[in-house]
């Protein structure tokens, strides 16, 4: 595909108005995203948000509550912030869009079973309790679980299952 000028100015104009790589190669037809971002770095042509374009025009088309990007962020806000920057010897304002993540506290689940612990303190743990410590070890109500503990754990069957994750579900955790 040649780059004639007439495709050149046309570029130039999308880009001025803020359009994004794929929309414009879906415009120009027969040209792709990747080829329309390097052409656009060999004619240096500023960033999308410039003095040309509104600043309307200038954002990124999206709806205001996008999809989180990942399962832990409970949601997102977006917020509009101008920034200043300089092109040459000119120094510009723009307003960019910016996600904010809205930290939400996680809620336990309510059937979930935890046992009483013993309340044992370190010369009083044996083979046979849990090693399951409770507790800052700075402080004197520092303790560990002391209950029953199968005779391949260290742990007994609840802190076993906390201490000894499947690898799968360690990534789902994340």
């Amino acid at each position: 595909m040649n780059w004639t000028d007439e495709r050149v100015e046309k570029l130039k104009k999308l880009w001025a108005e803020g359009l994004s790589a794929s929309q414009i190669a879906a415009q120009l037809g027969g040209v792709s995203r990747n080829a329309v971002i390097g052409k656009v770095h060999r004619l240096c042509l500023p960033g999308r948000a410039k003095a040309g374009g509104t600043a309307a025009t200038a954002r990124t088309k999206r709806p205001a509550t996008s999809a989180p990007r990942a399962p832990n962020y409970a949601s997102r806000m977006t917020a509009t912030r101008t920034v200043t920057r300089t092109a040459g010897a000119t120094v510009m304002k723009e307003e960019v869009e910016i996600d904010t993540i809205e930290d939400r506290e996680a809620v336990p689940a309510g059937n979930v079973v935890v046992p009483m612990s013993r309340r044992l303190v370190l010369t009083e743990l044996t083979d046979r309790t849990c090693k399951w410590p409770i507790g800052d070890p700075m402080k004197d109500e520092f303790h560990f679980c002391g209950n029953d503990s199968p005779d391949s754990s260290p742990y007994c069957t609840f802190h076993a299952k906390l201490a000894y994750q499947p690898s799968g579900e360690r990534r789902r955790a994340r």
